[in-house]
C-alpha cells in the first residue's frame, strides 16, 4: 500500500530536524545541506518544507510547552527522535487549523512506533494528549499569545 504523501512529507520532516537537532544547527545551510543529500519527492517537498520551516522558528515555544507537560523531564534529556517528532505534531497542533488534532497526534505516534523506541508511541501519545487538553482547556495560548507561565 502506498504511503500517504503528507505522511512521508513527516517522516522527511523528522529526518531533517533530527539531523539539524544533532548538528545544533538550524540554518537553512544546514536544510539546504540536508535536502541536496536527501533530496525530497516532488509530491512532498511542499509539505516537508511548510513543516521544517514551521517547526524552527517556534522550535523554543514548542519545547517550553513540551516541558511544561511532561513531569520532570527536560526537552534535552528526551530521545532526539521523540522531540523531534513532538515537535512536528505541536507545529501542526498549535499552527495549521487544515490539520486536525486527532490526525497530528495519530501521525506523531506511528512515527514514534516506526522510528523510536518501544516506549516511544506511549510517551508520545501521553505528552500530546496532555497537551490538546490544555488546549481545549485554554490553559495554552494559540499562536500570537505568550506560550510560557
Amino acid at each position: 500500500m502506498e504511503k500517504n504523501p503528507r505522511t512521508k512529507s513527516r517522516e522527511l520532516a523528522l529526518q531533517a530536524l533530527f539531523y539539524m537537532d544533532m548538528r545544533q544547527d538550524t540554518s537553512q545551510e544546514a536544510l539546504d545541506i540536508y535536502c541536496e543529500n536527501f533530496a525530497p519527492q516532488e509530491n512532498i517537498v511542499s509539505f516537508f518544507l511548510e513543516l521544517v520551516k514551521g517547526v524552527i522558528p517556534v522550535w523554543s515555544d514548542i519545547d517550553a510547552i513540551i516541558e511544561r507537560v511532561s513531569s520532570n523531564w527536560k526537552v534535552s534529556r528526551m530521545s532526539c527522535v521523540d522531540r523531534n517528532i513532538m515537535r512536528i505534531a505541536l507545529y501542526e497542533m498549535l499552527f495549521r487549523e487544515d490539520i486536525p488534532t486527532k490526525v497530528s497526534i495519530n501521525e506523531a505516534i506511528n512515527m514514534g512506533k516506526k522510528f523510536g523506541t518501544e516506549e516511544s508511541g506511549a510517551f508520545i501519545n501521553g505528552i500530546l494528549d496532555s497537551v490538546s487538553t490544555m488546549l481545549e482547556k485554554n490553559e495554552i495560548p494559540r499562536p500570537g499569545g505568550k506560550f510560557s507561565d
